[in-house]
């Protein structure tokens, strides 16, 4: 009872860390290998009933986060600065 309370607490923690949204694409690859390397750890380790299985199964799905996660990063877009011109009597974007 007390591991899987504490295995609970641990994956709700990491996923808690996970969540934040970022543009940084090494960020984005760690929350990716984080949350697969969880996930592959339990599908591994439901699959084979072994230690060994979970840690392929983590191993595998922490990679495979960390590429999906870098990749779907999205591109950072500098929004455009309006202002009033006196000058002009009209709004004047600059990128």
């Amino acid at each position: 009872m007390r591991k899987t309370f504490t295995a609970g607490v641990a994956a709700l923690s990491i996923l808690s860390l996970t969540a934040c949204d970022s543009t940084n694409p090494g960020d984005r690859a760690l929350g990716g290998a984080a949350l697969g390397g969880l996930a592959g750890a339990a599908i591994g380790g439901a699959a084979t009933g072994r230690a060994g299985g979970a840690l392929a199964g983590a191993a595998i799905g922490a990679a495979g986060g960390a590429i999906i996660g870098a990749n779907t990063t999205p591109e950072y877009r500098r929004a455009h600065r309006c202002y009033y011109s006196r000058y002009y009597g009209d709004y004047v974007c600059r990128d």
